[in-house]
């Protein structure tokens, strides 16, 4: 018996209404701002983003601002194909005219060199000091640096206003449609993060002009509009299609290489399956070896009786602290060793190696010791 629509029944909407809809998001901002800043991931959500943004620039559907500026991640952790798609996106993009700023953390904040040189414990759900470290910091210098070359100016008072798009989405992760539905607008704004987010103290509005794009949605354009020279511009998405299972595995998401906050690395899984990424295989290991590093036997502790000024003894004794110094030394050989096991067979088959540790960041490791 077919079930019957009711007024709780989501509405969804067709590509084309998609498509409209960012398109009219864009719209009633056109012109309010000389600067557009897009900041893409080279995940499957930014991607779509920022390509659908500047296929729109091309059939003129849209007015461009006097500047637009690509800004990427490379956080040296993201899945090969996944990176290896970005790069070939770069070359078009900046065959276009537009210019990429590729942003790389400093070298003490990068994954290994911040873990295993420090000390610091791999990033958890509630201590996830990776994104900040990794992606938010960096690009937030590199905007702010861009800013000020743009203006003549450090003092971002008087910095004119610009526009941040986002690939932001409603149903990419629940915990990301929740702070979504928590988070407010400033200024009379809509409720949630929305299209449009004004905030009148900042030198930046910002807007998410797909995030009522569904994920079937997202694969339509990435696997049959943004390839095509007619439709899509012939953008090259094959390999990101690739990171993802081929868009078949809707609920698949990718991030950083044995990432320590997903609970199965389905991703790295769906592509070491793949004939021609099968040599990654080893990189499953590293999960193993961040969850040895977690163990306590790993950790040192906060030891001994320690009196608080009002004399009382201080909370949370014998606390889980930072690395041992032997568990960073035998973390680093079996490191070595996973890459050295995954190049070795990329050597041997032709294959892209994985530089996830070169070799300043291995000399850095071993100063900070």
């Amino acid at each position: 018996m077919p079930k019957h629509q009711t007024l709780f029944d989501g509405v969804r909407l067709s590509y084309d209404e998609c498509y409209q809809m960012t398109i009219d998001s864009i719209k009633k901002v056109e012109g309010m701002y000389k600067t557009w800043l897009l900041m893409w991931s080279g995940g499957k959500d930014s991607t779509t983003m920022e390509t659908v943004i500047l296929e729109l620039i091309r059939r003129e559907q849209v007015t461009p601002p006097e500047n637009l500026r690509i800004f990427i991640a490379d956080t040296r952790q993201e899945l090969i194909p996944l990176w290896q798609n970005a790069m070939q996106l770069i070359e078009q993009i900046e065959q276009r005219g537009y210019k990429v700023d590729i942003v790389r953390p400093e070298i003490d904040n990068r994954f290994w060199v911040y873990m295993l040189g420090y000390g610091v414990p791999p990033p958890s759900n509630t201590f996830r000091w990776c994104t900040d470290k990794l992606k938010l910091a960096p690009i937030q210098n590199s905007v702010e640096k861009f800013m000020a070359e743009l203006n003549g100016t450090k003092d971002s008072n008087k910095w004119d206003k610009v526009l941040m798009m986002t690939g932001v989405r409603k149903g990419e992760s629940a915990a990301r449609d929740a702070r979504i539905n928590m988070s407010c607008s400033k200024d009379g704004g809509e409720c949630g993060q929305g299209h449009y987010h004004n905030i009148s103290n900042s030198w930046n509005d910002t807007l998410a002009p797909i995030i009522h794009w569904r994920v079937c949605v997202i694969w339509e354009w990435l696997k049959l509009y943004a390839p095509t020279k007619k439709y899509g511009g012939g953008w090259q998405t094959a390999m990101l299609a690739e990171a993802y299972g081929d868009g078949e595995d809707i609920n698949t998401r990718t991030g950083c290489i044995a990432c320590n906050l997903a609970s199965k690395d389905k991703a790295l899984i769906a592509i070491a399956k793949l004939p021609q990424w099968a040599y990654l295989k080893p990189l499953l290991q590293i999960r193993q070896l961040n969850a040895w590093l977690k163990m306590p036997k790993n950790r040192l502790r906060k030891t001994g009786f320690q009196k608080r000024k009002d004399g009382k003894g201080a909370k949370n004794q014998n606390r889980l602290g930072p690395l041992t110094y032997a568990a960073r030394a035998e973390g680093l050989e079996r490191l070595k060793s996973i890459l050295d096991e995954v190049n070795s067979l990329a050597r041997t088959t032709g294959r892209p190696e994985v530089n996830i540790l070169i070799k300043e960041e291995e000399q850095r490791i071993l100063c900070l010791w």
